[in-house]
């Protein structure tokens, strides 16, 4: 991941940096210290916007599944409309479009389960992985902190 490899190489300065004589500090340039956080910023936000990206097609599939249920609710009443002609066959059609509509609020139950799933485990891989990056981002500073108390 480029974030880690940009961690690496701010590591690799910071070790390579002259040091101040008779102190544990370090001389850092500080172009190129501004450069390694530009380009940490840079690649964190892809991150976020794919975390932003699975809400909202988690959002997109629950519009879309409600709209499908609709439509297959109208489509029901539709059929059951147009058998109404006899007691026995609008009974029959009343049957069924109870079981449509009860295989499509299933169905759209399901779908929106899953976007919820996918959803969760996303954004579950996507706080590991920023949690990977904090632990590293807090390590390197315990560093540069015990680096800079030396």
């Amino acid at each position: 991941m480029e974030l880690f490899n940009i961690l690496n190489e701010l590591e690799e300065l910071i070790g390579n940096s002259p040091k101040v004589p008779m102190t544990k500090r370090v001389l850092i340039d500080e172009d190129r210290l501004l450069d390694y956080l530009d380009r940490i910023r840079a690649s964190m936000p892809e991150e976020l916007r794919q975390a932003k990206w699975v809400l909202q097609e988690r959002e997109k599939v629950i519009s879309d599944s409600k709209r499908e249920a609709v439509r297959i609710i109208e489509d029901a009443e539709m059929q059951l409309e147009k058998k109404a002609v006899d007691s026995e066959i609008t009974r029959k059609a009343q049957e069924m479009g109870e079981e449509i509509r009860f295989r499509s609020e299933e169905m759209a139950r399901q779908i929106k389960q899953g976007a919820l799933d996918y959803a969760d485990e996303m954004l579950a891989e996507l706080e590991g992985k920023l949690n990977n990056i904090l632990s590293q981002v807090q390590e390197n500073r315990s560093e540069l902190k015990s680096v800079s108390k030396e």
